[in-house]
Parts: structure tokens; sequence; C-alpha cells
């Protein structure tokens, strides 16, 4: 049976949501075709300020990749611009030379940003804030200039001011009206707002009209109506959006400001459709994200031939979440005679919250500061909802014991509850029952819904307890400590999200209830922060547990151990004799042979440990710190008759190679010549076991508490590939596990075959873990340090430990 082409024009965020929607009804009714001018898959437009800051990589934002589109059996058509459209023989010509037929077209292809028309608009420097193409623009900017103006005080050029500020770069904000973001906020809002982002860094000039930008061929600055200038060496423009409808205009397709659609997305033209900002919908285009998803949602189910209501426009609501400002804003905000305010502004803590009232009906509302009743504020004013005395006290903070209406409650089940990812309350339910979701991780990994900006979680939690009641395991939240009810995933987005840099920061921006911290979430805090920025971070010693900070571990008795670092288990006479006259020198009490092929020093006084570290002239085995402990070895080919390879060689290798680099926990490796295991790779973290062909890695191993044997992971031909796996395979670990999870608890939570995909067989994903690495050994790297790269390097390391290198396959 034929089946039906449809063809999308526009790769983006609006008309790929029609796409999914219309998978999720009737995979098998269309063959589908999208045309998209951009040379990268569907991704979410509207985390790019995340990336301008560095917080995210393209990758991360990316909603569908490549492959998406193969088992869809989607013909994807990147790069390519469509010129036409032949509505009488359905057909659509593209700038490639290629016409594509359709039965069912649909136009989505966005908006463009409005740039002044002013003199110098033109001139190199000078960029919109549209898509991936301005973000890099914008970054390679900040590599190379200190100074940048952003016209335009809205939401998208207070995310680019902000974006850019991150970047080092100095920020000037230059706005026609007297109030930033005048279109959503009252002036008491944009006031705090201002004051907020000013004690941020940026800068701001107020009721300043662009009449033109300087430079001969480059931007040097800015001239105003008023006579005065700025100097700036780069501009955004922000002053905002313009649909996209050039390709829609002739004869059949109706164009005003936008292709003109009905309330089921039909344009003029029989078979054609219009979605998203690119569309004008009884004279209202949209700019927001909600508002694209709810018409999504009607167009997919219109082309499936479901029932569905009509599309009767949207009541906008509009959120900032940067650096830790939040501000909320929907339905009307501006005080008239005709309705009635409920306003409280809390100038200590930096709180606004106002919500007005005609005829008694919630009309509209705007917070600041606090933006926790936002949810389900909007919900109220989409309703048109009476103001009760219970609602009055739970907006305004006073609710006590007065019961409070649950937000889903509120909700259609094709209302969006998930804006950033268009996830509807009506998925969720769908999902939760049919699949038994029974945790919000488990939700966001199936729907997708909390899996951009978070700011949904508890409307998401709400209407998960209205499916599963006593059931729902997600709403009691347990958080890394006491002092916090967020998760791991939860701390580590924040640090990554908002580019935290310090502990206080996190603490404050996730409201931590002893803003002090503990010594259970300081380590923690501190470890994630060194994970996440291993350059820019500057560790917290006093976060460190005591051990750590000593370079020592503490006895029962009160004196410490020291344990110098024996690379592989391999020393020589001149290490030994320096650890002998240091013991009798300070009295060591005990001298023991470790489990882990070292030599520990037991019963230093504390005052003696520096004098100690001096006299022994060694690196720290770190016998303390949740990091490489140990890498036991046996002798293999160089002495065992029974090795078929260079354990001693090897295991010194990625000893020093990983040394000192935190982890979230301990971590041991062993090395093993022959497949005997004399090295007991079975019960290491990372095992590595030789043979004729090669080498077999393991992981996940433990001997301790909860034993468990390591699973096997890969088996490899080359040293090179060897320790390339094993990089990646700790950094997926550095990256993923909860702090002071141990890999064999770790392996067990995410499975086998999740880290194998990761570090393993994905190759280019493996690339990116052992860069990330490499990122953060440099830090680690001390002058104790050798790490390992180059085959010189390699060739080098052998010759010093003394053992000739075995030749490998290549």
């Amino acid at each position: 049976m034929r089946r039906n082409k449809l063809v999308l024009i526009g790769n983006g965020m609006a008309g790929v949501g029609v796409i999914e929607q219309i998978l999720k009804l009737n995979s098998d009714l269309f063959e589908i075709t999208i045309i998209g001018s951009e040379p990268y898959p569907n991704y979410n437009r509207i985390q790019l300020s995340y990336v301008l800051e560095g917080s995210k990589t393209v990758d991360d934002i990316v909603l569908n990749d490549w492959n998406w589109y193969r088992e869809n059996g989607i013909r994807l058509l990147t790069g390519t611009t469509v010129t036409g459209i032949d509505t009488d023989a359905r057909q659509v010509l593209t700038d490639k030379g290629e016409a594509v037929a359709y039965d069912k077209l649909v136009i989505a292809t966005g908006s463009k940003s409005f740039i002044l028309p002013i003199p110098g608009a033109d001139k190199e420097g000078v960029v919109g804030f549209r898509d991936i193409a301005d973000c890099d623009r914008m970054l390679e900017a900040a590599r190379q200039k200190t100074k940048a103006a952003v016209i335009g005080g809205g939401l998208l050029g207070l995310e680019a001011a902000k974006g850019l500020a991150k970047l080092g770069m100095e920020v000037t904000v230059v706005h026609l009206m007297n109030d930033l973001m005048e279109r959503q906020l009252d002036p008491a809002a944009s006031r705090m707002l201002q004051d907020e982002l000013e004690r941020q860094g940026l800068h701001f000039a107020m009721g300043k009209q662009t009449a033109e930008i300087m430079g001969d061929d480059h931007v040097t600055g800015l001239r105003f109506a008023d006579g005065t200038e700025l100097d700036t060496e780069f501009v955004v423009m922000a002053v905002g959006i313009k649909p996209n409808n050039d390709v829609a205009r002739g004869e059949t397709i109706e164009v005003n400001r936008g292709i003109v659609v009905d309330d089921y997305m039909r344009t003029t033209a029989e078979d054609v459709y219009a979605v998203g900002e690119c569309c004008e919908h009884r004279g209202v285009c949209y700019g927001l994200v909600a508002p694209l998803f709810e018409q999504g949602q009607v167009l997919a189910k219109h082309l499936c031939g479901v029932e569905t209501k009509p599309y009767e426009g949207t009541v906008l609501a509009t959120k900032l979440k940067i650096s830790g400002v939040d501000v909320f804003s929907a339905g009307e905000f501006i005080d008239k005679p005709e309705l009635t305010i409920v306003k409280m502004q809390d100038d200590w803590r930096h709180t606004y919250k106002k919500v007005l009232l005609r005829d008694n009906r919630i009309v509209g509302g705007v917070l600041f500061g606090d933006v926790t009743q936002a949810t389900q504020l909007q919900q109220w004013i989409k309703a048109g909802a009476l103001m009760t005395a219970d609602m009055h006290a739970s907006i305004m903070g006073l609710a006590g014991e007065a019961a409070v209406t649950n937000a889903a409650e509120l909700l259609a089940d094709e209302d969006i509850v998930c804006g950033c990812n268009g996830v509807t309350k009506g998925q969720i339910i769908e999902a939760v029952r049919d699949q038994g979701l029974t945790t919000i991780d488990e939700v966001k990994g199936c729907t997708g819904a909390c899996r951009s900006c978070g700011g949904c979680k508890p409307l998401v939690e709400q209407v998960m307890q209205s499916v599963l009641g006593d059931h729902f395991t997600g709403a009691a939240a347990q958080g890394i400590c006491g002092c916090t009810t967020h998760s791991r995933d939860e701390v580590v987005a924040a640090i990554r999200d908002h580019k935290l840099m310090t502990t206080a920061d996190v603490m404050a921006q996730l409201e931590w209830s002893n803003p002090e911290g503990c010594s259970k979430c300081r380590p923690a805090l501190n470890y994630f922060l060194t994970m996440m920025w291993p350059r820019e971070y500057v560790e917290e010693k006093e976060s460190r547990f005591v051990n750590e900070r000593l370079h020592a571990n503490i006895n029962k008795d009160g004196t410490y151990a020291v344990v110098p670092r024996i690379y592989g288990g391999v020393t020589t006479a001149e290490d030994l004799k320096r650890i002998a006259d240091t013991a009798v020198k300070y009295g060591v009490k005990t001298v023991k042979i470790t489990g882990g092929q070292r030599i520990d020093l037991l019963g230093i006084d504390k005052e003696d440990l520096p004098k100690v570290w001096e006299e022994l002239d060694m690196p720290s085995g770190y016998a303390y710190a949740k990091a490489l402990r140990t890498v036991k070895t046996c002798v293999g080919s160089a002495f065992c008759r029974f090795g078929t390879q260079d354990s001693m060689a090897m295991g010194q290798l990625l000893e020093r190679k990983f040394e000192r680099i935190d982890m979230p926990a301990k971590v041991k490796f062993a090395v093993n010549g022959c497949p005997r295991n004399c090295a007991e790779a079975c019960t290491k973290d990372i095992g590595i076991v030789g043979n004729d062909g090669g080498w077999e890695i393991y992981v996940g191993g433990n001997g301790g508490i909860k034993p468990r044997l390591a699973d096997l992971i890969a088996k490899v031909k080359t040293d090179e590939e060897l320790i390339d796996i094993s990089a990646a395979i700790l950094q997926h670990y550095r990256e993923t596990a909860k702090y002071l999870e141990r890999t064999s608890d770790w392996v067990e939570r995410i499975g086998l075959a999740a880290v194998a995909q990761a570090a393993v067989h994905d190759l280019e994903n493996r690339k990116k873990l052992v860069e990330r690495m490499e990122e953060a050994l440099t830090r680690a790297a001390d002058p104790w340090q050798k790490v390992i790269g180059s085959p010189e390097d390699k060739q080098a390391l052998f010759e010093t430990v003394k053992v000739a290198p075995r030749e490998t396959a290549d």
C-alpha cells in the first residue's frame, strides 16, 4: 500500500515535534522527508545560551540524533534550503536543484533575528543570536575580544549577555526602554532584575536608541541618538525576531506578518500547513516554546485523522533562569484601574510576588526570586480561577496548614507539563501506567520531561502522585546528604548549567538547608567541581577529608600511616634505603608490606608528617585518597616463564598516568602477564590480563566488604588501545558515579552493557571521554608525575623501570 508523502520544511523543535507525535500516533502512515538548512540534527534551540556560556556542548542539546532519523525511516536533507513551493505540482524546490514531491506539506521554518536597519549593521562583528552558527561566532569573538554590547534587554538579550560575561567579556546591555523585559515584567520586577544582574557584573545603558554602529570594516563602538557613544568590539542584536516566511510568499499561501493558519494549522493552500514561529494564528505570532508544542499536537492529530480540539491560542508565560536569577511572568502583568492587585515585595530576600485579578478571577502574575508557585499560578491564570483565601495564602507564602490545590489537577491531558521538550500530562500518565514507572528519573528517561532545565519537576511529581498514590517513590527526594533534597545528578546539572565554581555557590543556588554544608556533602561538592571544571576550579582544601588534607591515614591511637608511591609494586634499592632511613629517624613503630605491594610506615606523629615526606622525597601513594591507590602486578614476561605480556611495565605505566586524579571513590588496578592471574585482577576495579594476542580488560571487581568478581568488558591487541579504554572507563565512572560509590556498585547500578557502549563500542564517545580525561590529567600533573602519551614517552618509561618492552601487534 502506497504511503502518503509528508514533507517537513524545517528541522527545528516545532516541526520535528509534529513528526514525533505522528510517529507515536501512526508510524506507518507517512513516508517522511525533512529538509533543514542547518548542518545539524534536531536540537534544543532554547538551550543555546548554555552552549554559549560553555556549560553544554552542541551534542548535549541535540534532541534527536542522526540514528533517530534512520531508525524511523526518515529521509533527512541537512544543509539544504527550500527555494520555492509549487502548490499546483505539489513539489518543494531546493537550492540543490531537487524537486521533492509531497501529499502533505508542513512549513516550520521558525524565525529570524531582527537586525536593526541602522548604519553599520553590516559590519564584521555584528551578529544575531538564533542558531548554532551565531553561537560559534560569539564564542570566537570571546576568544579574541574583550568588550561586547548586546542591543536588547529582553529574554534573549539577557541570556546572550550573561553567556558572554561568563566567557570573560565586559558586557553592556543597551536597551531602548527604561525597564528590562518590559513585555513580561512590571517596573518593580524589572528594577530588581537589573539590580541583580549588575551585582553579577553586567553593565546597562538604559533608554538608549542605537543610531549607528561605528568602525570601518570592524565594529569599534555604538553611537546613540542622544549623541553619546559606547566603546565596544562586538555587537549582538537581540531586539526581537520576525517569522521566517519567505518560502511561503506566493499567490496561493496567505502571508501577513507570519504564514496565516486556522485553528488546525491549515494555510490557505490545500494540504499545506504551518506550525511554530513562522505562522500567524488569529493575528498572533508566538516566539515562545510552549505554543509551538501545543500547535504541534493539534496538527499531528489532524494529519493522522485523530479527533482533536482546535488550537485556540496560548496563555503566554515566561521564565528566565540565569545564574540563580529566577523570574516568572504569565498573562497580564501591568496595573490597570479595573484590576485588583495582590502584591508582596521583600527587598532583603530579593523576592517579589504580584497577582492580578479581574472580577476576582486570576488573570496574570509576576514572580521574582521565588518561583516555586509558578506552575500552579500559570494553571490558575489559564483556567481563570477564582481567588480563594487558601490560594492567596499559598502564593504569598502564608499557607501554613491551608489546603492548596494540586496544580496537576487543573491540567488537561493535552496540556504541556515540560515546556523545554513538549511533554504533556497525558504522555506522562501513559508512560507511568503502561511501563510501570515510579520515579522521576524513569519518567525523564522515557518521556524527556525534566531532561533540560528541570523547572517542571514539581509538576511532574504531582502528575505521578495523582496516578501512583502511595506507590510514587520519587516524591520524597533523597539528597546527597541531610543538607539538601537534591540528588547527585541534580547537583552536577546545576554546577554545569549555572557554571558554579565554589561549594558556597552550589549551596546557595540549590538552597542548602545548612548553608555551611556538612562533612558528607562538602567533600562530594569539592569532587563534583573538580570533575566538572578541571582547569577553572580552585580546589577548596578545607572541603577535603582530614586524611586527604594531611596526606596520611589516621590510626586509632591518633598517630598516622604514610604510604609512599611504589609504581606497580616495583622499587629500587635506593628507594628502600630511603624508606628505611626515614623509618629509623622518626621512630616508626611498624613497617608493613601492604596487600597492594607497597610499604606502610605506621605510627608517625602528626607534627612529623611534613618532615617525613621531605625525607622520603617520594610521591604519595594516596592510600588515603578517593583516587588511584595501587596497581598490583605480577612479574610478567620479564621474568616468569609463563608470562606473555610485560605486566610490570604496563602496571607502572598505568599507575604513573592516572595517579593523583580525583575519583568518586578509591580505585585499584591489577595487571597480570598471563591468565594465571597471580595479581588477582578478578577483584580489582579495573583488572588486566595478558595473553598471547594482547590484553583482556575487566571492570567492577571488589575484594572488600561486598566481594564481587570483575566482568570482562573488552579484549584488545595493543598497549595503546588498553590505555585508551582504561582512560575512557575511568572518565565515564568519574562523570556518572555517585560520590563514594565503588565501581562494583556502579557497574551493577548502570549495567555492564551501558559502560561497554560508552567506553568501548562507541568510538566517538570513547574518544571524547579520553579527551576529557587528558584535560583532567593536565590539572593533576605535578613534578612527580609523568603523564604518558606518545610512543616516545612510553619507551622512556619502559627504560626507566629497567624492563625491556615487549613488542605488541599493530
